[in-house]
């Protein structure tokens, strides 16, 4: 069976909306469209931050890029590699946390890329992800950011060399990411949490939304209450067993924008 279709996102309950005190969002095709920030959408962190909620991005992008997000956007924190790692700025500079050891992430580093020069080879028109040189934990396979995008049995194809090989994988709106360990974006935001605020998960899930475009983001589908998926998560339904709560019209930062309106009129 189907899961429930996502309701509009006009149709938010205002009740939900005024116990939100935070929200997390993916950033790729969610806060980005056609590979550039949506200046709407930047300025939506803003808005969100001066009526006083906190905000967080979650996202499969690198280390390197948590670090300068976490340093350089107007956010509370970020969370990356898909759950693996968790950055944030406090008054004593940067605070960063992994979930895996140093030696931990060495040693699966040298399966990954092996694992990496497999996959580009068993199939046509793949290439490691540009970023791949910033990430601590995953390897990043692209499939359409920089090369031209390929089709949806490619895709199934690097799914199948992952998991052929024991890795965990998630497919994202421009990569498929693959790591060995047990973590998504789900219990990155539950260590996160923790480790910035000192506050569980369980406890504070009504009072957080989330946002998010791919089939990476089904673990936050899943939890949240207020789970809002732009516009463009309609591509990946089908690889979804967990669909958001609600949908906007518009697609990417586009859509964010569109839904921080709506979150921002219920709550004044």
């Amino acid at each position: 069976m189907s899961p429930t279709p996502p309701s509009p996102v006009a149709d938010i309950n205002a009740a939900a909306a005024q116990q939100i005190t935070g929200v997390f969002c993916d950033i790729d095709d969610t806060l980005t469209w056609e590979g550039e920030l949506v200046p709407q959408a930047f300025q939506a962190l803003f808005r969100l931050r001066e009526a006083g909620l906190k905000v967080v991005p979650i996202t499969g992008r690198p280390g390197g890029w948590v670090d300068h997000i976490a340093r350089m956007w107007p956010v509370d924190g970020v969370v990356g590699e898909n759950g693996g790692l968790w950055f944030w700025m406090e008054e004593a500079g940067l605070q960063r946390r992994f979930l895996q050891d140093v030696q931990t992430r060495r040693d699966n580093r040298e399966r990954l890329t092996d694992l990496g020069a497999l996959i580009l080879s068993k199939v046509p028109g793949t290439a490691l992800a540009s970023d791949q040189s910033y990430r601590d934990l995953d390897l990043a396979i692209d499939f359409c950011e920089d090369v031209p995008r390929l089709n949806d049995a490619a895709i199934d194809q690097i799914i199948l060399h992952f998991r052929a090989a024991g890795a965990t994988c998630k497919v994202s709106s421009i990569h498929v990411n693959g790591w060995y360990g047990d973590f998504d974006k789900l219990s990155g935001c539950r260590g996160f949490l923790q480790d910035r605020w000192g506050q569980s998960l369980e406890a504070e899930t009504q009072n957080w939304a989330y946002f998010g475009d791919s089939a990476n983001d089904e673990p936050m589908f899943a939890h949240f209450p207020i789970s809002i998926g732009v516009a463009n998560v309609a591509d990946f339904l089908p690889r979804m067993r967990s669909w958001p709560q609600y949908i906007c019209e518009k697609p990417g930062g586009h859509g964010l924008a569109e839904a921080v309106d709506v979150l921002l009129r219920l709550r004044s």
